[in-house]
């Protein structure tokens, strides 16, 4: 397996942190690597793209072809049926864009707040073309009970459980008892899903991937905060988030990552220039937790196009040093 990206000392943008100072970050034949990457919308022009046959993931193929499991947050519904809500925006996307989702990554998040855009049963319809293409969902489903349920992907003998939660108001496409939609960060249930991924579906590691915090804020605010340790504190190996549409500050509770927000991915129709800079997120992974974590700076163009700069440095972290540091962009 490919060692992680080359330490750079250096100090990060987002808070005063300690340097890390090493060569590269190597990880052992039994652990598992984990990538993450924030909103993707399959709808505007990378839907068009796909439509002409052109992927709007190309810049990023080899990042994701090289790591054992990848994982997005589906920031729209994917359906042909559902008439639009009365927001400001929605976005629904062509089934056709799911063969170039699948090409690219095992899972997606469902928990956000665009799931809902066209109504239930466009919802019901996108969790069927999601299984039909093989591609793994979790934070939502056809009621509640699934939309709590963890998506177990097991690599090298280490079972993951993933959860996913919506906490951008408001809250009308929760799912219900007998009603289709997206899981909902009530505390209790957050912690006790926890504890069920653990007990009930023998995960050995456990990774919330949130939807979270105030649009255009580079800084997580007080819940973001306040829910991510408790998550921790019940037993989650990392928190990873998203929603912000900016990249946001980070922290290390308890020796586990919180990534408040990675921003965007692949959207067009961006407001300013912050929300055209991304993380993408690789963590290493053993039965411990986490290894290390490294991040890799996508800039989206006009069009929705997530594009690697190499020339850059972003944040990263290794378990041996415990520090926070920042990370060269350019793949050994």
């Amino acid at each position: 397996m490919k060692s992680l990206n080359s330490c750079i000392a250096g100090l990060l943008i987002f808070g005063s942190m300690a340097l890390l100072s090493c060569a590269s970050v190597h990880a052992s034949d039994h652990s598992v690597s984990l990538l993450l990457a924030g909103d993707v919308v399959l709808d505007g022009k990378p839907g068009q793209m796909i439509a002409e046959g052109k992927d709007p993931f190309t810049s990023f193929a080899k990042l994701f072809q090289d790591t054992d499991i990848r994982v997005v947050n589906l920031e729209c519904v994917v359906a042909t049926t559902g008439s639009a809500a009365d927001k400001n925006y929605t976005f629904r996307a062509h089934p056709r864009t799911l063969p170039i989702l699948k090409r690219h990554v095992d899972a997606v998040s469902i928990a956000n707040n665009h799931s809902g855009d066209f109504g239930r049963a466009a919802f019901e319809e996108m969790l069927t073309l999601l299984d039909q293409n093989h591609i793994g969902h979790f934070g939502g489903g056809k009621n509640l009970h699934e939309a709590h349920t963890p998506l177990i992907i097991e690599k090298k003998g280490l079972r993951i459980a993933l959860l996913g939660y919506n906490e951008f108001m408001p809250r009308s496409f929760e799912a219900e008892a007998q009603a289709a939609g997206v899981a909902w960060s009530e505390n209790e249930q957050v912690a006790l899903d926890i504890h069920n991924a653990r007990s009930q579906y023998h995960a050995d590691l456990v990774i919330p991937f949130m939807h979270w915090g105030w649009e255009n804020d580079k800084v997580a605010v007080e819940r973001q905060r306040q829910l991510a340790r408790l998550m921790i504190d019940a037993g989650a190996d990392a928190v990873i988030g998203g929603h912000p549409h900016v990249i946001q500050d980070v922290d290390n509770y308890k020796g586990k990552p919180i990534i408040y927000s990675l921003g965007n991915f692949v959207m067009d129709s961006l407001d300013n220039e912050p929300q055209t800079r991304g993380w993408v997120i690789r963590l290493e992974l053993d039965e411990k937790g986490v290894i290390a974590w490294n991040t890799t700076l996508a800039k989206i163009d006009d069009d929705g196009v997530p594009h690697q700069v190499p020339a850059t440095a972003s944040a990263c972290w290794k378990r041996q040093d415990g520090k926070l540091a920042q990370c060269s962009n350019s793949v050994d």
